[in-house]
Formats: C-alpha cells, sequence, structure tokens
C-alpha cells in the first residue's frame, strides 16, 4: 500500500464509511494524522453529501435507534451517553452531528460515528425581570453557520402566567438563547419581534415534535399555526437565521385551497411545505431557491388509503439513489417510498422498529466535537504521568534515606 500514490489512497478512503475510517485509524501515525486532517474530514463529508452516501435515519421515541438508509432493514437502538435510563430526544441533526437533550437544561451533541460526546454548559431559563411567570413551552433547534463553520443551538422559552393553568404565554416576550460550539457558552438573543409570542399552541406543537426547528439554507423553521381567536388567520413559516442570529417570515406556497394544515420539512438541504387537507390529502411543496416565493413546486400529492386512514401527518425524509422515489414518514408509525412517476406509495416495513416514532436522516461524518484544548491537556497530563510518576518516586527514595541517615 506504501507503494500507492497518495491521492489515490486518499481517494479510496473517501470512498469509506465513517465506523470503517476510525478503525483505520489505529494501522499507523501517518494513517491517523491523515482521516484526521480537516481537510479530509471536509473532503469526506462532502462526497457524502454530494453522492448520497453514508445515509441513515434515526427513529425518535421512548429510546433513539438507527437505520441504515441503503438497507432500511433493521432499527439498532443508537448507544448514546447523555441516556442513563431516562428518555433522550434528538430534536436537530447536522453534518453527523445530534442535538440531544434529556431535559430544557440538560443538552449535548453526539456524533454516533465517532461516539465523540460533548455536554453543553448550563444555562438557566431566566423569566421576564418583575413579571409573574413561570417557564413554560420550550423549542429547540440546531445547525451550522456556514460563514464561520460554527454549530449552533438555539432554545426558545415561553413563560406563563404563575395562577393560569391554561394560559399559552400571550403576555410575554419569549427567552432565546444561543449556544455557540466554537465560542462554548450561550448568548441571549434580545431583538425579538412581537408575533413571536403568539407562536406556542398547545396541541400543535406537542404532537410529532413540532417544537424542533427544521433546517435549510443555514435557517431553522418553525410553523405558527393560525390563531382565529387571537385574529391570526393564516400559517406563518417563521426562521431564524443562524449567521446574523435574527428571525424572519419565509415566504409560503400558494395553495389553491387555504384551509390546510401547515408542516415543514427538508427534503436534501431545500425546505419543504407539507400541506395537510382534513387529513384526506397531504401536497408537499419544495422551495427550489430558498427566500424566493416563486420558486415553490409541487413536488407530489398523497391520498389517503384503507392502509392510512385517516392521514394525520406525513413528512418527507430523502430521495432514492435514482431520485425517481421519495422516502416518507407517515403518522409517526411507518415509512413508505413514493414513486414520483407512478404516484403511488408503497410500505417499507422495518424490522426493530418502535410502534410510535418520529424520524430524521443524518449522515454519517469525522466532524469533530470535542473541546480540543480539554483533550490537548488531557493527552499532555497524559504524556507527564511516566515522568511525574518518577520524580515522585526519587523525591520519596531520598527522604526515606535521608530519615534513615538521621536515625543512625
Amino acid at each position: 500500500m506504501s507503494k500507492l500514490p497518495m491521492d489515490v489512497i486518499t481517494d479510496v478512503l473517501y470512498r469509506l464509511p465513517v465506523k470503517t475510517l476510525v478503525r483505520f485509524k489505529s494501522l499507523s501515525k501517518s494513517c491517523c494524522s491523515l482521516i484526521d486532517d480537516p481537510d479530509f474530514i471536509r473532503a469526506h463529508l462532502n462526497r457524502s453529501v454530494r453522492t448520497g452516501s453514508n445515509l441513515n435515519i434515526i427513529l425518535k421515541g421512548l429510546h433513539l435507534y438507527s437505520v441504515e438508509f441503503d438497507t432500511l432493514d433493521v432499527a439498532v437502538p443508537l448507544d448514546c451517553p447523555l441516556s442513563l435510563g431516562a428518555c433522550t430526544e434528538a430534536f436537530g441533526s447536522c453534518n453527523g452531528l445530534l442535538a440531544i437533550h434529556m431535559s430544557d437544561k440538560n443538552v449535548a451533541l453526539y456524533n454516533p460515528s465517532t461516539r465523540q460526546f460533548r455536554r453543553l454548559p448550563v444555562s438557566e431559563i431566566d423569566p421576564p425581570r418583575g413579571e409573574s411567570c413561570r417557564p413554560g413551552y420550550v423549542f429547540f433547534g440546531f445547525g451550522q453557520d456556514v460563514r464561520t463553520n460554527d454549530y449552533k443551538v438555539v432554545r426558545m422559552a415561553q413563560f406563563n402566567e404563575n395562577d393560569d393553568e391554561d394560559d399559552e404565554g400571550h403576555s410575554f416576550d419569549y427567552e432565546v438563547k444561543v449556544y455557540s460550539l466554537k465560542n462554548d457558552c450561550w448568548r441571549k438573543i434580545t431583538k425579538l419581534p412581537f408575533y413571536l409570542r403568539f407562536m406556542f399552541q398547545f396541541f400543535y406543537h406537542l404532537l410529532h415534535r413540532r417544537g424542533y426547528g427544521v433546517l435549510a439554507a443555514g435557517v431553522l423553521h418553525w410553523v405558527m399555526p393560525p390563531r382565529m381567536e387571537l385574529g391570526i388567520f393564516s400559517n406563518k413559516i417563521v426562521g431564524f437565521d443562524l449567521g446574523t442570529e435574527e428571525f424572519t417570515e419565509v415566504p409560503q406556497p400558494e395553495c389553491a385551497d387555504r384551509g390546510f394544515l401547515l408542516d415543514v420539512g427538508v427534503l436534501e438541504g431545500c425546505l419543504c411545505a407539507v400541506c395537510n387537507y382534513d387529513q384526506v390529502n397531504i401536497d408537499v411543496w419544495v422551495m427550489k431557491e430558498y427566500g424566493v416565493k416563486e420558486s415553490w413546486t409541487r413536488l407530489l400529492s398523497v391520498k389517503k388509503t384503507r392502509a392510512v386512514n385517516p392521514l394525520t401527518f406525513s413528512k418527507p425524509l430523502a430521495y432514492s439513489k435514482y431520485r425517481d422515489k421519495v422516502l416518507l414518514e407517515v403518522n409517526n408509525q411507518k415509512f413508505a417510498w413514493y414513486d414520483l412517476q407512478k404516484k403511488k406509495m408503497r410500505s417499507v416495513k422495518i424490522g426493530g422498529s418502535l410502534g410510535t416514532f418520529g424520524a430524521e436522516v443524518y449522515v454519517g461524518s469525522l466532524i469533530p466535537i470535542e473541546d480540543q484544548k480539554r483533550t490537548e491537556n488531557q493527552k499532555q497530563v497524559q504524556q507527564d504521568e511516566p515522568s511525574l510518576r518518577k520524580g515522585n518516586r526519587k523525591k520519596r527514595d531520598d527522604f526515606l534515606s535521608q530519615g534513615f541517615k538521621l536515625v543512625l
């Protein structure tokens, strides 16, 4: 292998799955150095995204499971360090990193392929000063700021009146905080649009994990459903730009019938709008050019069948290898391939899968999330340990010999 040109060796390594590359790091120092190189990590990830390789689906229930996208055969438990007998939720994925939490303050990032894990510093939820209220529903989101190559977690906390169980927090601003992986700290966002107060709707956001932001084009997206009692008669797609750290309203597709329930999803990095008409049929629209209203294109339309009745929820996950089919999550209970030519659905049975679940696609990658300074310090301590032990042993021997001389 040493006689092969380095560019040939590198090209071969680009095509291997992450878990194989992790094992190859133990072959030699030069191999480890190559695989750990930031340029190699970036190129390997780019190839995986471009070719649709190294894709996996995470199933989110009481516990986390993973399924290889190429086979879609068996769901295997995802060994997550944060889950210690309790419920762990995954609220986002980006470039192979999963954002997970067990509570509003117990949040971490995890790379399932390399098993690197990083717990985020605790940040308290602080109610508005001088107000009698308590924290309520908490929205989460995770993604990458491509301009600074920084990964960020967004947490939006809603507040309720202390003495009103049915209150949905219209009277208070949300608390919005952003965690930066580069800086390893949280920062409070103070510039908030007024409409954010009205975003939370109890049944809408608690069902189907709608409180977790959908990442597309460097922006996290949530839906603010209609609020007839407040004079809000249409859906609103709310975006949070991870680069500018500002909120924005995203244009929606022009649908002939406006009496629908709106969800958002993502398909190969493009924002999707999922319009559900009375649980009878669902239209999926794709925004081909982000932010351009005219670029919305209807991709598919699904109708309820005897096997799927009612059609309460569906979202697109990924294209097939030849892009002639789309994998759908249906009613949080099953997967189905939708044939774009035949316009028909075919159920996919996955062994070991949960009864009910949410699903999300993630790509295997070598992206590191460990604190490099902390890792270097630990390595330095390990390297210094033998010499420290040797020095301590010499001091002990000198002390003992001097002590015996004093006695004699």
